[in-house]
Order: C-alpha cells, then sequence, then structure tokens
C-alpha cells in the first residue's frame, strides 16, 4: 500500500459510522453481513449506510457483493493488512526484528 492508498483508508475511517460499520465486518468476519442487517444494527438510514459503505469500498477496506435483491458487505482483510503493514514498515527505525513480538501480535489479531 502506498501513501495515496494509505490516506484513502485512513480518511474513510475517520467518522464514526463508517468505522462503525468496519468494525462490525470485522466482527462477522469472513461471512459478512448484508446491508440492511448493517443499517438495523447500527440505527441508520439505509441511503445514508450505502453511501458510507460505498466510501469504505472505495478505500479497499470492504468489498459488496450481491446475493438476490440484497447486497452483502465483507470487511476487506487484505485491506487492512496493507494499511497496517504501511503504518508499521518503519517501526523501529525499520528495523522490524527489533519489535518482532509487536508485528507477530498484530498479525494474529487479523
Amino acid at each position: 500500500m502506498d501513501t495515496k492508498q494509505s490516506l484513502l483508508a485512513l480518511g474513510a475511517l475517520a467518522q464514526e459510522t463508517r468505522l462503525e460499520a468496519f468494525r462490525l465486518l470485522m466482527q462477522n468476519a469472513p461471512e459478512g453481513l448484508c446491508a440492511g442487517e448493517i443499517a438495523e444494527r447500527l440505527g441508520v438510514r439505509q441511503n445514508t449506510l450505502s453511501t458510507n459503505l460505498a466510501v469504505l469500498e472505495r478505500a479497499g477496506l470492504v468489498r459488496g457483493a450481491r446475493e438476490g435483491r440484497s447486497v452483502r458487505y465483507r470487511a476487506e482483510l487484505e485491506g487492512m493488512r496493507g494499511l497496517i503493514g504501511f503504518l508499521m514498515e518503519d517501526c523501529c527505525g525499520s528495523r522490524p526484528e527489533r519489535c518482532r513480538a509487536l508485528l507477530d501480535e498484530l498479525a494474529c489479531a487479523c
């Protein structure tokens, strides 16, 4: 992931509804949730949620797939790994072996 894509992802997460939707999808990975269920759980209107999910999708953090009349959204785990990797690449003065325990812990969390 490069700087431009990282800024896009961070900007997408820098809004309460989008952050809550992303966290909800992470909790329900890998199955994901249909848009209507996400809206219901978060207590937001469908059209508001749709706009926010589109922002997350453009940022590479979620992806939607049509299932009949609804769209199921899933957290894009590779997108989040890419963002975390970008943020951590200069960890410990670009010597990741110095913070191996932290990196291993982050890898297990994903």
